[in-house]
């Protein structure tokens, strides 16, 4: 059984080593030089000293420029992140949705499931090898994925728990991958035929992510606040990394009277027209700026949630699989 999984996926394994190989091709020179760009513009000292409240304005507006050339000269890449965050569900796609979706396209699973061996070693067998291999790639794929995006999320106020980076590094690309296929299996094994099964395999793939993404990542833990005085000498010292989930200002009260922005006045501050700082917005004497956030030190935290609710649900849609196809005519 395992050498005739192996003979019917065996080109399947070719070209998905030779498309990994091309990868590594593109983005090993372009992560070099991104380090060596980083490292020439003095950008990891910046990044130790942002936090220290008693960095000199001279050193902070030294380290800003700094990341704005950086961010200039590379940050276009960011939309090559955007497609690389694509590849586990072509792994789902191309490797989960056939598995069982062409066996009953083509009518080969009447022959295959009376040769002695069982639908349930078939497909635990199938399941394993194929699921092995989808881990052995997302290991690959995250450890050479975080190599080459560590500049961009180091040049970054928001670090590795911004959108899309965070989902690109780390283990969750493990959780993605095993996912992806296990929804395509079960996908072949509802919709018999391998299109349908690779449509619902990606809409079903997109759908789940967002609303991870979206309505559960920022709740993983308790978000923690933050709040700084309008008026005050230099920038606000923030922790670099820090995801930001919401910002303003609010009255003393704690009502909120503008979003999504934040105001930093000097002592004393007043318009041209003689008001004072912030008066055109109904700021009352004691308004603040408010943030919402996750600390940067919870990745690795999130890491691990986002993970098991990946592999949970991989292993109720492989169940789910088993059960599909032992009632499979």
């Amino acid at each position: 059984m395992i050498w005739l999984t192996w003979r019917q996926h065996r080109k399947q394994v070719l070209f998905t080593l030779l498309g990994f190989a091309a990868l590594a091709a593109l983005m090993v020179p372009i992560g070099l030089s991104m380090r060596s760009s980083f490292a020439d513009l003095g950008l990891p000292e910046c990044v130790r000293q942002l936090s220290d409240p008693n960095l000199a304005a001279a050193t902070r507006e030294g380290c800003d420029a700094a990341f704005h050339r950086f961010s200039t000269r590379y940050g276009s890449l960011n939309l090559l992140a955007v497609l690389l965050i694509t590849l586990p569900v072509l792994v789902g796609l191309f490797w989960g949705a056939p598995l069982v979706a062409r066996e009953v396209e083509h009518g080969t699973h009447r022959f295959v499931w009376t040769q002695g061996v069982g639908r349930t070693r078939w497909a635990l067998v199938k399941f394993g090898l194929v699921g092995a291999g989808g881990v052995v790639l997302a290991v690959g794929y995250g450890l050479g994925i975080s190599w080459w995006v560590e500049p961009l999320t180091q040049a970054t106020h928001e670090g590795r728990l911004g959108m899309i980076v965070f989902d690109l590094q780390g283990i969750v690309p493990i959780g993605y991958t095993l996912f992806a296929v296990a929804l395509g299996v079960f996908a072949g094994t509802v919709w018999k035929g391998v299109l349908p099964a690779m449509g619902i395999t990606l809409a079903g793939f997109v759908g789940v992510r967002a609303a991870v993404e979206i309505l559960a990542r920022p709740h993983y833990q308790p978000a923690r606040t933050k709040t700084f005085p309008i008026e005050a000498e230099g920038p606000p010292v923030t922790s670099w990394g820090d995801w930001i989930l919401t910002q303003g200002v609010r009255n003393p009260d704690g009502t909120m009277i503008a979003e999504d922005t934040r105001i930093q006045c000097p002592p004393g501050g007043k318009g041209p027209d003689g008001r004072t700082c912030g008066a055109e917005l109904g700021l009352e004497p004691g308004a603040y700026n408010w943030q919402l956030y996750q600390p940067a030190d919870r990745f690795w935290l999130f890491q691990g949630i986002e993970t098991g609710i990946f592999v949970a649900l991989a292993l109720l849609l492989l169940y789910l699989a088993v059960r599909r196809i032992r009632r499979i005519a």
